[in-house]
């Protein structure tokens, strides 16, 4: 055999094996240089990336960026809307239907997911106002024992006497079997509100009973639990629509105007509550671990149209967390100076070992883990109600619910970009991740 023909073969054997193990260095490279983010985005939806039922330009392009070429996301998602009409479940699948990506029920918050907390009411006897399927709502979050507006106008038909033509002049047969109501949840606008008005405050009035007559109006009224104070929302139409806030304003002011009392609530969740961005933060958290993510989060974006509810919200929690970070580093210093005594005082004890296990039980326990964020940063973009030239003439008007403070401070983005594709780059330009 000829000796350089054999060295030539073995010389492109040796280069091929060397290109191979260079080509698997390269891939290992990549992969363990791919950088892991360690925030995450809570995206609004009516005005953000859709104005009713139609996708606004640029939100395909802006979760192109978000996720894989095989539709997996890049960055912990969640989907944070004031909305309050349907399911979880369902609005994922009409998210993953527009956006083309898969999205899971447990990426989206509604106003009213918060409710599932709130268990002392989970028994009780309540009257849900709302639209959209509120009975299967109000029982996926828990609650057992629920009337609707119709089902109680059923039952006492002499109540709704608004519309003329629907006034009956007999009573129900179910009236003799109804059960007091014990509490009042309003999941957002009702179709017809002047009938919503009239029977929520009949049954504030008569302590649960419509049927008894007033002999004096209670001082304190039954629990009354809502969700979604916005007074206004952004859908097709050029102007901002009423939101379940204007409901609220309006059944505020009849029932003190009648009563001679204030309405109280006994919770409002939804944005802008605190509760809400609580609970986003967990699930941001949770959508990491499960995209395979060890790092914690530790900075939240979070992208809406509204200055009353989503940067008020986003600002007034990131002030929640500048606390609870001081309350942390307080609780470790604690600690620290618990051990150094400990050690002065026990010389036999092992300081090194307790200090260990303590710190690992402070700060890596579950709780820690999904709730790590050191901050959250608003972005508001101008697709929805935020409006420059008409902000810039009503920023002094207070939108926001009766019973909030409204610092006008809080209301001020950290970032104001023009729609959602921009509020994408920006992050990933803040992060450098690409």
């Amino acid at each position: 055999m000829n000796i350089p023909f054999v060295k030539c073969i073995f010389n492109q054997h040796i280069v091929k094996i060397l290109f191979s193990k260079r080509w698997l260095s390269d891939i290992k490279t990549s992969h363990y240089n791919r950088k892991e983010p360690n925030f995450g985005v809570l995206f609004d939806i009516d005005g953000v990336l859709t104005r009713g039922r139609k996708l606004l330009p640029y939100t395909r392009d802006a979760f192109r960026k978000l996720v894989t070429t095989s539709g997996q996301f890049r960055v912990p998602t969640v989907f944070v809307t004031n909305a309050g009409n349907e399911l979880r479940s369902s609005k994922a699948a009409k998210l993953s239907q527009i956006l083309g990506i898969p999205v899971s029920a447990e990426q989206v918050i509604m106003s009213h997911s918060p409710l599932k907390m709130y268990t002392e009411f989970h028994k009780k006897h309540c009257l849900i106002s709302g639209q959209g399927p509120i009975a299967d709502i109000a029982k996926n979050l828990g609650f057992t024992k629920v009337t609707t507006i119709e089902q109680l106008c059923d039952a006492f038909p002499n109540l709704d006497m608004v519309d003329h033509k629907k006034r009956r002049g007999f009573h129900s047969p179910f009236r003799d079997y109804f059960l007091p109501i014990e509490a009042v949840v309003l999941f957002g606008e009702p179709v017809r509100w002047e009938t919503c008005l009239q029977l929520v405050i009949d049954v504030l009035m008569t302590n649960g009973n419509p049927s008894s007559p007033i002999i004096r109006p209670p001082v304190s009224h039954l629990p009354i639990l809502a969700s979604n104070a916005d007074l206004l929302w952004m859908a097709e139409a050029a102007l901002p629509r009423f939101g379940h806030g204007s409901f609220m304003y309006c059944l505020e002011n009849l029932y003190k105007k009648i009563s001679g009392h204030p309405l109280q609530y006994t919770a409002i969740v939804g944005k802008p509550s605190e509760i809400t961005y609580y609970h986003a933060e967990y699930l941001i958290s949770r959508h990491a671990h499960e995209l395979g993510y060890k790092q914690p989060i530790k900075r939240i974006y979070a992208v809406g149209d509204n200055p009353d509810t989503d940067v008020f919200g986003a600002n007034v929690y990131n002030r929640y967390l500048q606390t609870r970070a001081l309350s942390k580093l307080k609780q470790v210093v604690t600690q620290t100076a618990a051990v150094s005594l400990t050690a002065n005082l026990s010389p036999i004890f092992d300081t090194n070992a307790w200090n260990h296990s303590n710190t690992v039980e402070l700060v890596a326990n579950d709780a820690e883990h999904y709730y790590s964020a050191e901050n959250i940063q608003s972005i508001l973009v101008c697709t929805g109600v935020y409006n420059q030239e008409a902000y810039d003439e009503t920023s002094s008007i207070n939108h926001g619910h009766r019973d909030m403070i409204m610092d006008p401070e809080l209301k001020k983005p950290k970032y104001t970009v023009e729609h959602v594709l921009d509020a994408v780059k920006l992050v990933y330009e803040i992060e450098q991740f690409h």
